[in-house]
């Protein structure tokens, strides 16, 4: 018996133009839509073949160029509300956070399996051969962090959110992702999850 294909929907995409009023430059602002090219979102502060190492990368020297594996960054509307209700804010909005894409309707989002793609557009539900814009490879989960922390306690005027933000973030981060196929990206465009290929 066939896997039943999970099928969300893109809810918003967002840019970091570095032109918001924000003093966190990875903070994004809402567009009607993405273009996407190998290097990520065209006009993104993220896109590049490549980024420097940083902290995520202990075990390495800082500023080493590697292949960006962070050319998006993707969030469920669902575990932003359980992250604000936990610091006690209405909403935690995508931007906040700087995510690019705000994805609907996929269960668990931030446990989706690195090696997943996620295929946007199309009429094709996961049957067949993809008609859609564009395909997306999951990099790993986000792990929240004190930058993110601090974007959310300047944006909420809350600074003791600062550090509450890492544990009540904890498991519902978001994905980030990089281009496997470029294309457009709009608000209300189809998102079929394909799972990674293992050993079985």
């Amino acid at each position: 018996m066939k896997n039943t294909p999970v099928i969300g929907r893109v809810a918003s995409v967002l840019v970091a133009s570095g032109q918001s009023p924000s003093r966190h430059p990875f903070v994004t602002a809402e567009a009607a839509t993405l273009t996407l090219d190998h290097a990520g979102i065209v006009g993104d502060l993220h896109a590049g073949p490549t980024r420097r190492s940083g902290p995520r990368e202990a075990w390495l020297p800082r500023g080493l160029p590697l292949r960006n594996d962070r050319q998006l960054s993707a969030l469920c509307p669902d575990e932003l509300a359980v992250i604000a209700a936990a610091l006690d804010l209405p909403a935690l909005p995508p931007d906040w956070l700087g995510g690019n894409l705000l994805i609907e309707g996929v269960p668990g989002f931030s446990r989706i399996a690195p090696g997943s793609r996620l295929a946007i557009g199309g009429g094709w539900g996961g049957a067949g051969r993809f008609d859609g814009s564009a395909i997306l490879h999951v990099e790993a989960y986000n792990l929240p962090c004190r930058r993110a922390g601090a974007a959310v306690a300047a944006a909420s005027g809350r600074p003791e959110l600062l550090f509450r933000f890492v544990k009540a973030a904890a498991s519902l981060r978001g994905l980030v992702l990089s281009v496997d196929l470029p294309g457009p990206i709009t608000p209300g465009d189809a998102v079929v999850l394909i799972p990674p290929v293992t050993a079985s």
